[in-house]
């Protein structure tokens, strides 16, 4: 059996015949030239077959283009990762392209286990893509066609192993504006460039033994993480015994990896500075390096936390519940909630004195109230499970998301203005809401209240949600429905108190009026939605926000027609056809394309900033370390433009005399982790701190130690004494 490259069988390549070499140019020179498009000319090799494709139809001048070396390989075959692992040899790549233009390096995906009798090969089987950036020059020169040409080297093995060699060429068109994706690979480089490893966040250290190398990885992506078939596939050839077994300890934010050490740990050679690889766990992988030193706390109960467990590691089950209860309760409160009060109010007013339809319409709302509540705890787990850095109010760090809320807050006070009616036909216009119409309305209402409330954080709710997120699944929904029950506890209590609904003003004319004034909360929320895309798609998500709109309302003034005229008898199937064209643009201007990212650069540090004269700047790990290691205060706002929590206090307690005062006498920096679009490195810091959402509020002392959090709920006062403190707080203790 040949395994080695050393020893491998040679086999010759079949070489194709020269006309049909002739013809397959002749016919990808013709469609480059007639389609303008790009134009691949694949190479099959025994065993496999080897192309060379572009992510976009053309490149433009001054851009990076993606393109890909594609793998079509036999079944039972294999070809070899950039660590071949104990045998093999990886793909090489001999790049010639035009004066000017440049090859970068490839992006490998994440190879599979190959093992072969004693030894571990890492490869890939059956197809892979092996994505190149090709930096276009800005000289390049618009409706010209370039040729891309890469010398292909390669390792093919079974039973034996055979080395190929093919050269594929890949014409394509320079153009000006931006290209069009590839309608057949445009999609599979995307998604391989996305699935393929990133850091997202981790901390990594090892730790080397003569007979052991720990690996301890740990970071908000890895909690929770089940680690049943972790394992680290090492950049270096050297830096472990690939065919040994690898064994793992599980943590509550990470795990560790007991391996064998390889040639670079044996004496004589250079140390070691650092362990890099992919980390494939639970189906995810991700890009790990690790640098010696302690284990981080957290990975496993092999490094013994540097503090005491957080705060959600010390409750209980019945006090995250009881937490949780409290914390739905005061939600209510939240600014958040404030627009989808007025559809509770209408909706319970209308039933005051009916008891069994009050009761119905309270039974309804907690329907809606737990099953959205489930629902986002069961997407939430999920996401977590899968690697994906994500917290409370994740939901809204996708614009798509707060686009189509956007317009649901607008399509519900169009209808509370009397623009149109759901639930009723125009007849009962007046009339008051039919019974099924009404129980629907009751769990629309409850679904959409949640998911208005979700980005806050009440009091309390932080310790519970951080317990629920590293709790087996049932315990975890346990603690959300909790959430549940105390968020739909009031208006339900109230819908089953005979005594509150007799109190209630009787249904009547007033209602109307009241509806019509309480559709302005509605107007404000998706204004404020509005908002909150704008910070995170830039102009461009403006633009379709505000056209999704217009046509969202000119199909509820259509449909509005077509009931009056039904109602009157006439016909009314064109303004119909029309309202629904309408709303198809609507949810078409949404819906098609993605959202590019804001405008502006730094957008984070402008999101939010205590006064004119206290400049903001953006957070990250290494400044809060530099401005610590200077004896700087520091007060970091974690924040979000889609909390309202977060902006309230922004308005009510940073954007105070009083507050930039205290900035300026103390010489505290602020920095502002803006956590707006999805970012692995502050949910990983908020998972530090116990938190699963935002805002959080961190003050770093001059003198060292631990950081103070401080309430949710800010006042100057709170603030500026906060500050003063960490001006004064004396100097670290030495060593400390």
């Amino acid at each position: 059996m040949a395994i080695d490259t050393r020893f491998r069988a040679v086999a010759r390549r079949p070489i194709a015949p020269r006309v049909t070499v002739f013809f397959r140019a002749l016919l990808a020179l013709t469609l480059a030239a007639f389609a303008g498009l790009a134009v691949a000319a694949p190479v099959q090799s025994q065993h496999l077959k080897v192309d060379l494709v572009a992510e976009t139809t053309a490149a433009v001048p001054g851009s990076t283009v993606w393109v890909a070396v594609v793998q079509d390989i036999d079944h039972g075959w294999h070809t070899y990762w950039r660590n071949p692992g104990d045998a093999g040899e990886p793909t090489k790549l001999v790049w010639t392209v035009p004066a000017g233009w440049k090859a970068g390096d490839i992006v490998w995906p994440a190879p599979k286990r190959l093992p072969l009798g004693p030894i571990m090969n890492y490869g890939y089987e059956d197809k892979v893509l092996l994505p190149v950036p090709i930096q276009v020059p800005a000289t390049a020169r618009v409706g010209q066609s370039v040729s891309l040409k890469a010398a292909v080297a390669l390792l093919i093995c079974a039973d034996v192993c055979v080395p190929a060699d093919a050269v594929v060429t890949l014409t394509l068109p320079v153009a000006a504006g931006a290209p069009a994706a590839d309608p057949v690979w445009g999609p599979a480089i995307a998604r391989t460039l996305a699935d393929a490893p990133k850091p997202q966040g981790l901390t990594a250290a090892f730790a080397a033994a003569p007979a052991a190398l720990k690996i301890a990885v740990a970071g908000a992506p890895l909690a929770g993480v089940r680690g049943g078939d972790a394992y680290f596939y090492p950049y270096s050839d050297k830096l472990i015994d690939h065919a040994k077994p690898q064994a793992i300890e599980r943590g509550p934010s990470g795990l560790t990896l007991t391996l064998t050490p390889g040639y670079a740990f044996t004496p004589g050679q250079p140390a070691v500075t650092e362990a890099a690889g992919v980390l494939a766990v639970d189906g995810k992988v991700y890009e790990v390096t690790a640098k010696p030193g302690p284990l981080p706390p957290g990975a496993s109960g092999l490094g013994a936390p540097a503090k005491a467990p957080p705060a959600a590691a010390r409750l209980t089950l019945p006090l995250a519940i009881a937490f949780a209860f409290i914390g739905g309760l005061i939600l209510n409160l939240m600014p958040c909630v404030f627009p989808v009060l007025s559809m509770k109010a209408t909706s319970l007013a209308g039933h005051a004195g009916e008891a069994r339809a009050a009761r119905a319409q309270g039974l309804a709302f907690l329907a809606g109230v737990l099953a959205t509540f489930l629902g986002l705890a069961g997407l939430l787990i999920a996401a977590r499970a899968g690697g994906a850095a994500v917290g409370w109010g994740f939901q809204l760090q996708t614009p798509i998301v707060v686009a189509g809320l956007a317009l649901i807050m607008l399509a519900a006070g169009l209808n509370m203005s009397g623009l149109y009616e759901i639930g009723t036909s125009a007849q009962g216009l007046g009339s008051g809401l039919a019974s099924r119409g009404g129980l629907v309305g009751a769990a629309f209402t409850g679904v959409l209240a949640v998911v208005v409330a979700a980005p806050c954080t009440a009091p309390f709710m932080a310790g519970a949600l951080s317990y629920a997120l590293t709790q087996p699944e049932a315990v975890s929904l346990t603690v959300f429905l909790a959430l549940g029950l105390g968020f739909a506890a009031p208006f339900t209590l109230l819908s089953f108190s005979p005594a509150l609904m007799r109190a209630l003003p009787k249904p009547g004319a007033w209602m109307d009026t009241l509806k019509k004034v309480l559709a302005f909360p509605m107007y404000a929320a998706a204004a404020w939605l509005v908002w909150v895309l704008n910070q995170q798609a830039g102009g461009d998500g403006l633009a379709r926000i505000l056209a999704a709109g217009l046509a969202l309302a000119l199909a509820a003034w259509l449909y509005g027609v077509a009931q009056q005229r039904q109602a009157a008898g006439k016909r009314a199937l064109a303004a119909l056809s029309i309202a629904a064209f309408a709303l198809l643009l609507s949810v078409a201007a949404i819906a098609v394309g993605g959202y590019g990212a804001p405008a502006a650069a730094g957008a984070a540090a402008k999101l939010s900033s205590p006064a004119a004269d206290v400049p903001s700047q953006p957070w990250s790990p290494e400044r809060v370390a530099a401005l610590r290691a200077a004896g700087t205060p520091v007060f970091v706002n974690f924040t979000a433009a889609w909390c309202v929590t977060c902006q309230v206090n922004e308005k009510v307690a940073f954007s105070t005399g009083e507050v930039a005062a205290a900035f300026k006498r103390t010489g505290a920096v602020y920095l502002v982790a803006d956590w707006t679009n999805r970012d692995a490195v502050i949910a990983g810091a908020l998972a530090e701190h116990d938190r699963v959402g935002v805002p959080l509020y961190l003050v770093y002392g001059a003198g060292g130690g631990e950081p103070k959090v401080l309430p949710q709920l800010l006042t100057p006062g709170i603030v500026a004494d906060a500050l003063n403190e960490a001006a004064a707080r004396p100097p670290a203790a030495a060593g400390r």
